[in-house]
């Protein structure tokens, strides 16, 4: 009676217990009897299953029903796994997302998204932009003023058919709604496409060239904001005011951050691309002499080899240059954490939280 040890990496955090459901058991998803053990390590898995004869066996990983199957890298169907009992089973699986993120939200708290234009017009790149609100669900039965939030890349934050995915900023309002954390617009500004990285390449010497990034960060402080702000009820002081994005959209938001000091105080970084000017603190902080206000940084192991140390070195010469007395600074780090817009999604409510609602 062939003994075979079944090994599985997946690289997506996730509370929810992992199924093997396959030809052995006849497909059934969320079997006790197949239920994996977790490993001392974050993310690996392993089950020693006994079978009758040797024979070719086919299965799939579960979350515990077909609707937590998994999913490959960019959230597509996979094939099965096959594997044959009379051979070893010494290379283990991998799985690199999975299906169902256990999001809950109630469909009432949606927010209200607006577009405010497909062709926003940026005079000082020559350019136009679609941006988007994101107003909470009852702004308009309520005479409320709200904290406003300058997100990029807007393609990728509530679009469910976003080729990269989404962050589903959408339902994780909804569900932060739920929690008394309601109080919030989102502004998104899509990101250029062919010109994104030069756009949100800061305007100094880096690894990248110098880029559109002064220009852009201009437009976003003395353009939009002012139009946001006649428009919509919003709380224009600078406490009230955050700026966030990822990778190179996380680069462009610490870089406005600190040249508009007088605009944003509330900072969301994820993943962000310092590897393109590892010394931005240095070459900043002359200009502004000073910061207050948040800062939530984010960033995944898994990711790459440097990101972590990036964001520490970046921590530390930040912290280092204004004084703890005037910025809190908090960072986040994922053991399994990976450079996509699903794992981005998952964090936003807890920078939301810290960033916007910590004083409640």
């Amino acid at each position: 009676m062939p003994q075979r040890t079944l090994k599985l990496i997946t690289t997506t955090d996730d509370d929810r217990p992992v199924y093997v459901a396959g030809t052995f058991n006849n497909w059934t998803a969320g079997d006790a009897t197949y239920r994996m053990e977790a490993d001392d390590k974050p993310g690996t898995y392993r089950r020693t299953f006994h079978f009758e004869a040797n024979e070719k066996v086919e299965y799939k990983y579960t979350r515990g029903g077909w609707e937590g199957v998994e999913l490959g890298l960019y959230g597509e169907s996979t094939l099965n796994h096959l594997r044959h009992t009379g051979k070893p089973w010494s290379v283990p699986d991998r799985v690199e997302n999975w299906a169902s993120s256990g999001l809950e939200y109630k469909s009432d708290l949606l927010p209200r998204i607006e577009v405010i234009s497909h062709e926003f017009e940026i005079p000082e790149l020559i350019r136009t932009r679609r941006v988007a609100a994101l107003l909470p669900h009852d702004y308009y039965a309520t005479d409320k003023r709200y904290s406003v939030l300058y997100l990029q890349d807007g393609q990728n934050l509530f679009d469910d058919y976003a080729p990269y995915g989404s962050w589903g900023v959408d339902k994780r309002l909804a569900s932060l709604a739920e929690r008394g954390m309601g109080d919030l617009i989102i502004i998104a500004i899509d990101h250029a496409e062919a010109q994104r990285m030069s756009e949100f390449t800061p305007s100094f010497r880096n690894r990248l060239g110098k880029g559109d990034g002064r220009a852009y960060t201009r437009f976003l402080a003395e353009r939009l904001k002012p139009y946001v702000d006649e428009h919509f009820r919003t709380r224009p002081e600078p406490e009230h005011t955050g700026i966030g994005g990822s990778s190179l959209g996380g680069l462009i938001s610490i870089y406005a951050g600190i040249l508009y000091p007088n605009v944003y105080e509330r900072i969301m970084v994820f993943s962000p691309s310092l590897w393109v000017t590892p010394e931005i603190p240095f070459n900043l902080m002359r200009l502004t002499h000073r910061y207050r206000g948040r800062i939530y940084l984010y960033g995944g192991e898994a990711e790459s080899k440097n990101m972590v140390p990036n964001m520490e070195r970046f921590r530390d010469q930040l912290l280092q240059q204004t004084g703890t007395t005037q910025l809190e600074l908090k960072m986040a780090v994922d053991p399994l954490g990976q450079h996509n817009e699903a794992r981005w999604g998952r964090e936003f409510p807890k920078a939301i939280e810290w960033l916007f609602f910590a004083d409640r």
